[in-house]
């Protein structure tokens, strides 16, 4: 079964082929946002992708358009509620600021103390 790593966090899950990022995510309970509600509408699930990329379903163009919308955009960036866990392996990927950020606007009962103050 493929799994997903979340970096730094060393968060893991085991998820059946076909399981988008943004619902390994949620899996994992790990902190990333989500405010469209995987519709590829906002950029509030980017991520980027360290390891296993090949293993992902290609970016379209929708997904593309999305992005282009994000912040600190890089070659490795994907949207969690479109990449889809394609093949048997290892997909490494770290929560981008703006999705955590993202997150935290969403459940601010979990937000560190001061977060806001950060930015």
């Amino acid at each position: 079964m493929p799994k997903v790593r979340w970096v730094p966090e060393g968060i893991e899950v085991d998820v059946p082929v076909g399981t988008d990022l943004r619902t390994a995510s949620k899996l994992a309970h790990t902190q990333q946002g989500d405010a469209c509600g995987g519709k590829c509408a906002c950029s509030t699930c980017h991520v980027y992708v360290h390891e296993g990329k090949e293993l992902l379903s290609e970016a379209d163009e929708d997904e593309e358009d999305t992005l282009d919308k994000g912040f600190d955009v890089r070659i490795n960036s994907r949207l969690g509620c479109q990449a889809r866990v394609e093949g048997e392996g290892l997909v490494e990927i770290e929560i981008s600021r703006e999705s955590r950020e993202s997150y935290f606007n969403e459940h601010p009962d979990e937000a560190p103390p001061g977060w806001r103050e950060k930015r």
